[in-house]
């Protein structure tokens, strides 16, 4: 069987108990990155063999883990916060496993994207979400289309980039269009910055971003 766990965002503390009994109970763990998953590891005292699953390496890796869980195996898998295959690799891995009929138990835990889309006060009773935008190929295409999208929006950026992400939004959407930046969610510098896309950006140029981001964006009118 493979078990996806979702890992805390940000406190420690936010895993459930059923997590870590299944972290405590596979023969090997899969982690995106082993230095940060050692962390969560040792504060529940948690010994198991470790290792790496990341997007560099899992088509290389991916019929060899296949092939042991088909021989009996147990795993977990873990990305480096929230849950894995929200932006984070664990499809590959799922899909083949539903191929070779191997059982996957996918357990309820944190995810970064609800609860900054519960605090950003925008409409959520339809939403969409989108990921990071693409970089550069497509990047211009996809926010012509989201543009027109009436659908409360949900992205997550890198610090470094998440002014020129509200910069393009802007040219793309309007300066009034509504958002909430939400960073270092659930640590104890927690900030949910909400107001219009002009606001915001003027915000973060001036004062600096760090951490993680989540961003979320109205829906066209």
């Amino acid at each position: 069987m493979l078990y996806i766990v979702p890992s805390p965002i940000g406190n420690l503390q936010d895993i459930t108990f059923r997590a870590v009994e299944v972290l405590k109970s596979v023969d090997l763990i899969l982690a995106e990155d082993t230095r940060n998953s050692s962390k969560l590891l040792n504060h529940y005292q948690i010994s198991k063999p470790v290792s790496p699953y990341h997007q560099h390496n899992e088509h290389k890796i991916l019929q060899h883990l296949a092939d042991q869980l088909a021989a009996g195996k147990t795993m977990a898998l873990l990305t480096d916060a929230g849950t894995p295959g929200i932006s984070d690799p664990a499809f590959l891995l799922v899909r083949e496993c539903a191929k070779a009929g191997i059982k996957v138990e996918c357990l309820p835990g944190a995810t970064a994207f609800v609860p900054a889309l519960v605090n950003s006060a925008l409409p959520i009773h339809r939403f969409t979400f989108e990921g990071f935008l693409p970089v550069k190929k497509g990047r211009q295409t996809a926010l012509k289309e989201l543009a027109e999208e009436p659908r409360t929006m949900v992205f997550y950026e890198s610090p470094m980039r998440l002014v020129k992400t509200l910069e393009d939004l802007i040219q793309y959407f309007g300066a009034a269009r509504k958002c909430c930046v939400s960073r270092e969610l659930t640590k104890m510098f927690e900030e949910n910055k909400r107001g219009t896309l002009e606001e915001v950006a003027a915000y973060y140029k001036e004062k600096g971003v760090k951490g993680e981001i989540v961003l979320i964006v109205e829906g066209k009118e």
